[in-house]
């Protein structure tokens, strides 16, 4: 019973940090999966994965009816995402087959890195916003956004993070949309990549249903709880204060 609550608690946490700072949850949720519930990092990836999915399509369906989706961009990444995805499960799935449980070692190294590239690109999110502000994008084609999917795909499919952080920011480095968009867009988009990355995760059994079932009665209100607060407290300095401590988990990681 404590145990349940525990994970309802963490759903919590996350669904209120969620609401009050934007932050995607792959890089909120899936260290307390691995150093707070000592979930086995490939089933923390797996049902992570299918938790983002679930919580992002409540979001998609406002975007696509504001008509803040671009979906031509959507179908360019997800071209990309979803093959790059399928790559990223079957490797962690050979890495299985040939190591066993060492593929967990290999997970956390991964997420340890990604924790501190994301942490990094959001502390410097304004200074780059600044930069390209006034700069004509610097790619047009269907090409390159494909290939910024099959990026994310591949390292969503490794490790469930990166399919809101890091896409929002190579889309701000190379294209020119207005920031309602650029989200409305990446959180569509973000509902195909994690579906897909979820089902597949599903299908090896790296999904654990309860698990996420009891992280999401908890997210629910606290993501409400979170967009209540955004407006009185300093989200800001909040939002540092995650990267710090994002950085310094991902630090941990590759050093544990």
């Amino acid at each position: 019973m404590e145990l349940i609550a525990l994970k309802i608690l963490i759903g919590l946490i996350v669904g209120t940090l969620i609401g009050l700072t934007g932050l995607g949850g792959g890089v909120l949720l899936l260290p307390l999966l691995i150093f707070g519930l000592r979930v086995p990092a490939i089933i923390a990836v797996g049902s992570d994965a299918a938790f983002n999915f679930l919580t992002k399509i409540p979001s998609s369906f406002v975007h696509l009816r504001k008509g803040t989706v671009r979906r031509k961009v959507v179908l360019a990444l997800a071209s990309g995402s979803i093959a790059g995805s399928i790559l990223g499960v079957r490797l962690l799935q050979h890495l299985r087959t040939l190591h066993g449980a060492g593929v967990n070692d290999f997970i956390k190294a991964a997420v340890g890195i990604l924790l501190i590239l994301v942490s990094t690109l959001l502390l410097l999110q304004r200074r780059i916003e600044a930069q390209v502000a006034n700069r004509p994008p610097t790619a047009k084609s269907f090409a390159g956004m494909a290939v910024i999917g099959l990026v994310a795909g591949f390292l969503v499919g490794l490790t469930s993070v990166g399919s809101g952080s890091i896409i929002m920011m190579l889309l701000l480095l190379f294209y020119s949309y207005p920031p309602k968009v650029m989200v409305g867009t990446d959180i569509v988009h973000a509902v195909l990549l994690t579906g897909c990355t979820s089902l597949l995760h599903f299908r090896l059994g790296n999904v654990d249903p309860s698990l996420v079932g009891y992280l999401l009665i908890g997210s629910i209100p606290g993501g409400l709880v979170g967009s209540h607060l955004s407006t009185r407290v300093p989200v800001l300095w909040l939002r540092r204060i995650l990267c710090v401590i994002l950085l310094s988990t991902g630090a941990r990681m590759l050093w544990a």
